[in-house]
């Protein structure tokens, strides 16, 4: 999915998407593992989604912290 995508969806949208993710990508792993993964590649996919959904998070956070603490001035 693209950023853009994962912008668009709530908060909570995001945390039970990034739950599924981890649930996915423990699961493709341990198939990796043993040697019957149908699609190795999707490894490397979920990986990189599970890191933009959490940097999506992330961003939010901060933003609603700047927005909250008045920031400093030396």
């Amino acid at each position: 999915m693209k950023a853009v995508t994962w912008r668009e969806m709530s908060g909570e949208e995001l945390g039970q998407k990034a739950k599924e993710l981890t649930e996915e990508l423990f699961n493709l792993r341990f198939q990796l593992s043993m040697g019957v993964a149908k699609n190795p590649s999707r490894v490397g996919q979920a990986r990189r989604d599970l890191a933009r959904v959490k940097t999506v998070l992330r961003q939010r956070g901060l933003t609603a912290a700047g927005e909250a603490q008045p920031k400093k001035q030396a």
